[in-house]
C-alpha cells in the first residue's frame, strides 16, 4: 500500500506571535538608531510602522518557508498573502499621504 504523506498542521500561533515579536523588536532597534547622527531623531510614528511591517514580514517569510519545506503550496501562499496585506496595512494606516504643494497642483 502507498502510504499517505500527512498534511502537516500551520505554525501554531504562539510561534507565529514570536516570530512576529522577534522581527519586531529587531526592526525596531534598527529603524530607532539607523541614522540617528546623521538626520536626527525619526518620528516615533514612524519607527512604529516600520517595526510593525518588520514583524508582519518576518512572521509571514517564516511561515511561508516552512509551508514549502511541508509542501503544503497553498498555505505559502495564504501566508505570503498575509504578510504583504499586514505591511500594506501598516502603510496605508501609519503612513499618512503627502500632501502637494499648492503650485504643482494642475488646473482646469
Amino acid at each position: 500500500m502507498k502510504k499517505r504523506k500527512a498534511k502537516a498542521a500551520a505554525l501554531a500561533p504562539a510561534e507565529l506571535a514570536n516570530n512576529f515579536t522577534r522581527g519586531l523588536v529587531a526592526t525596531g532597534l534598527v529603524a530607532a538608531i539607523q541614522d540617528r547622527w546623521t538626520e536626527g531623531a525619526q518620528s516615533n510614528r514612524k519607527v512604529l510602522r516600520l517595526a510593525l511591517q518588520g514583524g508582519a514580514a518576518l512572521a509571514s517569510g517564516i511561515a511561508t518557508a516552512e509551508s514549502l519545506r511541508r509542501g503544503d503550496y497553498a498555505r505559502a501562499v495564504l501566508a505570503l498573502a498575509g504578510g504583504a496585506l499586514g505591511v500594506v496595512a501598516t502603510e496605508m494606516l501609519l503612513n499618512p499621504p503627502t500632501r502637494r504643494p499648492a503650485e504643482e497642483v494642475e488646473v482646469g
